[in-house]
Formats: structure tokens, C-alpha cells, sequence
């Protein structure tokens, strides 16, 4: 050790004792409450350093991010609720869908046909689709521009659905455009 360091270490030690010397003073009158305390507040940086430090371990449970690698593959990790979902823009506006194999089309729930720049209530639901919640009405529309990444695809059919509905279906109609879906160790990977 040189003397910087030395001379440092010495200022730390004298820093040390005098708050040990005013945290006695503070606390000789109720010592074990103090003492509880203290208890408290280091078990509490205890969780916050923990927490911090297996943020990284536990990111892909609490948010998994879907990542679109150079060569056009996108990797998408199973969400904590068992789907695999995409954040993929349609005519410009993020859309969140959930990758859905039995749909045989690009499903828009009406929020997010409004938010992609479609007028939901302008719409002509004239054709039908079967749901797990029985039959519901849809409308035929065209996206003028869907984009998954790097990806983009033009002028693709989907429908808007007529019913309630909490989010996006994308279906087999986007879903063959890919050369190969597959599912690894909770991953769906799509590559072109």
C-alpha cells in the first residue's frame, strides 16, 4: 500500500468510529429497540441488493423481450402467462399480438385496428369466424404494411373482429409466410 492509500484507509477508519461513537450515544437509552432497527433496515438493503443483482436472472420471466437476430430469425421467448406474443407494427402503430396457430387469420381486436389507422365502426362486418366463445362477426380489411423487425410484408389480408376482444390473433396467414416455426426450450423461433 502506498501512503495515499494508507492515509485513506485511516480517514475511513476514523469515519467508522466516530458514527459507531454517535450510534452508541443515540442508543444506550433503548438499545434493543435500536438494535431492531438496525436489524430492519439492513435486512431491507439486503433485498434491495439482491433483488438487483438477480434482475438480470429474472427479466425474461417478468418481461420477455422477443429479439430479431441479423439474419432475419426472430427468437421470441414464452411469456409468463404460456403464450408467445410479438410486438409487430402494423401501418405504423405497435401492435402487440398473440401468436395463435389455430387462427387462420391476422385478427385486429377493434382498439388496435383503430390504433393501425382502420375504422373499426366504418367497417362491414359481413363475414363470420368461429371462437372458442362461439361464432362472431368480421370484417375484411388490408394492411398496407406490416413490419416484425427488419421484416417488412405489404397489402396482407386480415380481419377486423366484430366482438370483444382483449388483444391481437396472428394466424397462419402471417405465420406462413416464414420458411420454419419452431419451438425450443420455450422458445419460438421464426425464420425466413
Amino acid at each position: 500500500m502506498d501512503g495515499d492509500q494508507i492515509a485513506r484507509l485511516s480517514y475511513l477508519g476514523l469515519l467508522v468510529l466516530a458514527l459507531s461513537g454517535w450510534f452508541v450515544m443515540q442508543v444506550r437509552g433503548n438499545l434493543t429497540r435500536s438494535l431492531q432497527h438496525a436489524a430492519i433496515w439492513g435486512l431491507i438493503f439486503l433485498g434491495v441488493i439482491a433483488a438487483y443483482g438477480l434482475w438480470n436472472d429474472i427479466r425474461q420471466q417478468v418481461a420477455p423481450v422477443q429479439s430479431v437476430a441479423a439474419d432475419g430469425r426472430i427468437s421470441v421467448p414464452r411469456g409468463p402467462d404460456g403464450h408467445y406474443r410479438l410486438m409487430v407494427k402494423v401501418n405504423g402503430a405497435a401492435v402487440e399480438f398473440v401468436v395463435d396457430t389455430g387462427a387462420s387469420d391476422i385478427v385486429l381486436s377493434r382498439a388496435d385496428a383503430a390504433r393501425a389507422g382502420l375504422n373499426p365502426e366504418g367497417l362491414a362486418y359481413l363475414g363470420t369466424a368461429m371462437t372458442a366463445n362461439g361464432p362472431v362477426q368480421t370484417a375484411a380489411v388490408r394492411l398496407d404494411l406490416v413490419e416484425l423487425g427488419t421484416l417488412q410484408d405489404r397489402d396482407l389480408r386480415a380481419v377486423v373482429n366484430g366482438g370483444e376482444m382483449e388483444g391481437s390473433l396472428l394466424g397462419m396467414a402471417y405465420l406462413r409466410l416464414f420458411r420454419s416455426i419452431e419451438i425450443s426450450d420455450g422458445t419460438l423461433i421464426l425464420t425466413r
